[in-house]
């Protein structure tokens, strides 16, 4: 999974892309200070798999991971090559998913590009730019559709769906808003528009919201009606404080994040949305060589989830057994979970759970 943060510049983009992955890039008071898109890769938190390396001592850990590229600032004109505009967009259509940092807070220190805290005008205007972006890309596959109706009619309610779009992308609003059925859908993620992607806003605030509670920042709320009317996420953080516990041991950070009224790190919190908004799901593997996270998406079979850890499970599937993780930490262990009849043989329609322990079997 690659997830683009993006932003005006100077409002926490990079500080939090050096909180969340310790990548070292730069941050500076100055707009385009990012030119060239950081890269971290992130491992996905799982107790569950700490758990399974405590009951095997395997020789090797491995957890999912997340790619975060921390994409330059975007300012009004990207989308007709102002500032950095054309490498921006570029690298944002490469993503899975957006991380869109919006600037909550007050700091004289700290510029800001447009000369006051706004986040509807800010959240508006890289909106627009990916709009703008958006109707070019949009409009040369109706052209495209126009010249297949000529041939075949049944390209028209092709053509009827994508107007509709259009429709919503020339009123300022995002892909992402337009009401689809699943063909529709389905339809849509063929055209590779960017404000289609899935979207989290964070909502950067000061640490003083967070003792205050968050619903305390006048700034939160419009940022929450924002996603809300875009079906996106929206998460509070602090990157200023995401940086200071970055380098804090475990015990140190869960007190500090506990003065911040907090139970767990925006991290871990940005993580979840993000499996959320994808439709994606971990399942698990176990053993002394190896305990490891795979990332799946909801809905994934079996014989697909075997594929993932290599071509030949998924083309000799013979069955996974399978236990779910809350079942074997009760039982303590594998064998005490069949004495109890919990672990499981499922087939070719199994469907996978998030959690699951599998072993699967193959012949090839």
């Amino acid at each position: 999974m690659k997830l683009g943060i993006v932003g005006l510049p100077n409002v926490g983009k990079s500080t939090l892309f050096n909180a969340i992955t310790n990548a070292g890039a730069q941050a500076a008071n100055y707009p385009f200070c990012t030119i060239e898109p950081n890269v971290g890769v992130v491992a996905v938190p799982d107790r569950r798999l700490d758990w399974l390396a405590g009951l095997y001592h395997p020789e090797k850990y491995t957890p999912a991971t997340i790619e975060f590229v921390d994409i330059a600032g975007l300012v009004r004109g990207a989308s007709k090559g102002e500032g950095l505009g054309n490498k921006f967009l570029a690298n944002i259509r490469e993503v899975d998913a957006i991380v869109h940092v919006v600037r909550c807070f007050v700091n004289d220190d700290i510029v800001h590009v447009e000369g006051s805290i706004d986040p509807a005008r800010d959240i508006e205007t890289i909106n627009l730019e990916l709009i703008l972006s958006d109707l070019e890309v949009l409009d040369r596959r109706i052209e495209k559709t126009q010249k297949m109706i000529k041939a075949d009619k049944k390209y028209q309610a092709e053509h009827d769906f994508f107007q509709r779009v259009k429709a919503a992308l020339d009123a300022g609003k995002s892909a992402r808003t337009v009401e689809c059925t699943e063909e529709e859908a389905a339809l849509l993620s063929t055209v590779s528009l960017l404000t289609n992607k899935p979207i989290i806003y964070a909502a950067n605030m000061s640490e003083n919201d967070f003792q205050g509670g968050v619903e305390s920042n006048p700034y939160f709320s419009v940022v929450k009606k924002i996603a809300d009317e875009e079906h996106a996420g929206v998460l509070p953080i602090c990157a200023e404080a995401e940086a200071e516990i970055s380098g804090m041991e475990p015990d140190e950070k869960q007190m500090f994040l506990n003065d911040m009224g907090l139970s767990e790190s925006g991290l871990d919190r940005l993580i979840r949305q993000c499996y959320g908004l994808l439709g994606l799901i971990s399942f698990l593997t176990a053993g002394k060589p190896e305990v490891r996270a795979w990332t799946i998406r909801k809905g994934t079979r079996a014989p697909q989830a075997a594929g993932k850890i290599h071509t030949d499970f998924e083309r000799g599937f013979i069955r996974a057994e399978v236990v779910a993780f809350d079942d074997l930490k009760k039982c303590g262990t594998m064998a005490a979970a069949k004495e109890k009849g919990l672990v499981r043989s499922e087939g070719k329609d199994y469907v996978m759970s998030d959690g699951d322990v599998v072993l699967f079997r193959f012949n090839v």
